[in-house]
């Protein structure tokens, strides 16, 4: 069971980050936490559809699409492929699309909004590099926690 994120911060404030940035609750799992892994890209979702047909392994994957809402990084056929292979969530800074499907898998999904536009599959981008999103830094390896009331992220 995931602790509550504000309780987690009471706990152990000094050494988390919080990230103020607002996402929307997607996926159907509301609490998710894990590793994290990481990539960065920009409207080329190709890495990430390979990355989540790898073993999860409960990771948490934090896809940095640089905020651009013009076309999804994450669909319903990526998203059912992240369950199937033991992923814990995605954090996407950028659009996703199937809004109604992926809500109902067992998945934490949060992102900025949603586009119905399907994103280049040019393959380019970068896996596992440090990303920062709104001030806040994801580390590979590093710990992430989210539910409801945001996201928490280990120093």
């Amino acid at each position: 069971m995931t602790i509550a994120t504000a309780d987690l911060y009471d706990e152990r404030g000094d050494a988390l980050d919080s990230l103020a940035l607002q996402l929307h609750d997607i996926g159907g799992r509301a609490a998710f936490d894990g590793p994290i892994r990481t990539i960065r890209c920009h409207r080329d979702n190709a890495l990430v559809k390979a990355t989540l047909a790898t073993p999860g392994d409960g990771a948490v994957l934090v896809i940095d699409g640089g905020g651009s809402l013009e076309s999804a990084l994450v669909g319903d056929l990526i998203a059912a492929s992240a369950v199937e292979n033991g992923w814990a969530g995605l954090i996407v800074h950028g659009a996703i699309r199937d809004r109604v499907a992926i809500g109902a898998l067992d998945l934490g999904v949060k992102a900025l909004g949603s586009n119905p536009r399907k994103s280049a599959k040019a393959g380019i981008g970068e896996l596992d590099v440090p990303v920062e999103i709104a001030g806040v830094v994801f580390r590979p390896g590093a710990h992430v926690w989210a539910d409801a009331d945001g996201i928490l992220v280990e120093r």
